[in-house]
């Protein structure tokens, strides 16, 4: 049989991607064609109904996804000619997030290097939690070593800017080529909203034309200082998620999803809002693409920076329907841009972007954030690296299997432990709360010490300290307190934590 190029089997001619129907029963056969060739075995994944992501429909069965899919996903079967393995495909999709590039070189990245790592990735996640560091500054730091965050702050939170914020997977960063693919997404929460006879759209008409007209006459502004203009307006108890969301605030987040208002960057973590044409360029505010050229374009860009990707991973990338997706893929399967592809023990076709890379060995060594696109989607990151990954952020202390803020860890090509991190600004500590292992795969511990002591320098934190919890805790303490004064990377003190 032919061989890869790492030595792994590869299909030596054209094979059916699904079996035969059941003859036994052939809608049923059917219908588990179309949730295998889709999903994999698992099928479909259900969201939580606490998602805090409005546009995703919570609570679908098998069953409806099934319905929705039968005649999307019957036009799309096709014959794969490739083979991947399962090391080929991490590869693959590592390579084409950025990795494996030296890091902790002499030069520090700049403006070039974040900018090209941003429309690498097409999006960085936002998240309010800042217990090591908020999620948006810690992709660039896995792939491109210790930058200067102003930098990606001027560049990403700068009115008028290379880019702007919007509900892209969550709420993102994204190119501000990108927010006329995400229109169709803003209609439709108009048409939802106005239609609800209890959301804020329908219910607070005045309130609506007054904070158009105050920004309109004010410029960008922050929700805090639109507030304060706003008294005339009861204001319910501030008692909701997130940050508290008052009348203004519910506001001012329902014309931003809809497109009336636009972010304007933020001030201490906390969004501008403004009219779209105070920030977006006259010919971005031009563009009208329909929803299917949309779609088609997202899930393009989702494939090129996926490397190689199920249709649930793509459409998870944006947040599409896998419904909208399939008819995408074909689209872009017939202009030659993905091609399927079998990797054994998916379950599910792979599509292969044609600028993927596959590299004979990738070197890394990183911390991910729990929002970076390599283990975002759970099912993807336990496909790829048999890595199991809830956040337990929002778990009771006394039901956390591995601690609060855990991060995955990257040797090369594979995920081989997890460290919930803490930096103590206060004190100048990163706090290493636990430390794990995964599964039996082998882990450098004086490699993970070595990334460690620079995430401590990048914070500005002279010291590490490793607590107790964990099966890797000890062992990560003797390279940690053995190289401390010699690493040149990073002139860290550490300390044991008692």
């Amino acid at each position: 049989m032919p061989r890869g190029t790492d030595g792994s089997a590869t299909t030596p001619a054209a094979r059916p991607l699904v079996a035969s129907p059941s003859t036994s029963s052939p809608r049923v056969g059917r219908f588990r064609q179309i949730i295998a060739s889709v999903y994999g075995p698992a099928g479909p994944v259900t969201y939580p109904s606490t998602c805090r992501c409005a546009h995703v429909s919570t609570g679908t069965s098998r069953r409806q996804e099934a319905r929705r899919l039968s005649v999307a996903v019957a036009t799309v079967v096709r014959v794969p000619r490739q083979q991947l393995s399962p090391a080929q495909a991490r590869r693959v999709a590592l390579a084409a997030q950025g990795f494996g590039r030296p890091v902790g070189g002499q030069a520090r990245p700049g403006t070039r290097q974040l900018n090209g790592l941003v429309d690498r990735l097409g999006l960085l996640q936002i998240d309010s939690v800042n217990v090591f560091e908020r999620s948006h500054y810690l992709p660039a730091f896995a792939r491109l070593g210790a930058y200067d965050r102003a930098t990606l702050d001027r560049l990403t939170f700068a009115p008028r800017g290379r880019y702007v914020e919007y509900w892209a997977h969550e709420a993102a960063i994204v190119p501000v080529s990108t927010w006329p693919l995400l229109r169709w997404r803003m209609r439709d929460y108009d048409v939802k909203w106005r239609g609800d006879a209890s959301s804020w759209l329908s219910t607070s008409p005045r309130m609506e034309r007054w904070l158009l007209d105050e920004i309109r006459d004010k410029g960008p502004l922050p929700a805090s200082l639109v507030e304060a203009d706003a008294a005339l307006f009861p204001q319910p108890d501030r008692t909701g998620p997130w940050w508290g969301w008052g009348d203004v605030k519910r506001g001012l987040e329902s014309l931003f999803r809809t497109g009336a208002l636009v972010s304007a960057g933020r001030r201490r973590f906390e969004r501008v809002y403004a009219l779209p044409e105070q920030v977006l360029p006259a010919e971005i505010l031009a563009v009208d693409v329909d929803r299917h050229e949309a779609h088609r374009r997202l899930v393009a860009h989702a494939a090129r920076a996926s490397g190689v990707a199920t249709a649930a991973d793509l459409a998870d990338y944006f947040r599409l329907k896998v419904a909208d997706v399939v008819p995408a893929l074909r689209e872009l399967h017939d202009e030659g841009v993905v091609e399927p592809v079998v990797v054994p023990g998916w379950g599910a076709t792979a599509w292969l972007h044609r600028d993927a890379r596959v590299p004979r060995r990738l070197e890394a060594d990183a911390v991910l954030s729990p929002f970076d696109p390599v283990v975002w989607y759970r099912p993807r990151a336990e496909r790829l690296f048999g890595f199991r990954y809830r956040i337990e952020i929002y778990t009771p202390r006394e039901k956390r299997v591995h601690g609060y803020y855990v991060l995955p860890v990257l040797q090369d090509d594979q995920l081989v432990g997890r460290v919930d991190l803490k930096s103590d600004r206060q004190a100048g500590v990163l706090r290493v709360q636990s430390a794990w292992r995964e599964r039996d795969l082998p882990i450098d511990v004086e490699r993970l010490a070595t990334t460690l002591r620079r995430a401590a320098a990048w914070q500005g934190l002279g010291a590490v300290e490793v607590a107790d919890r964990g099966d890797l805790a000890g062992a990560l303490r003797a390279p940690l307190a053995g190289h401390a004064e010699s690493d040149a990377d990073a002139d860290v003190a550490v300390r044991r934590l008692d």
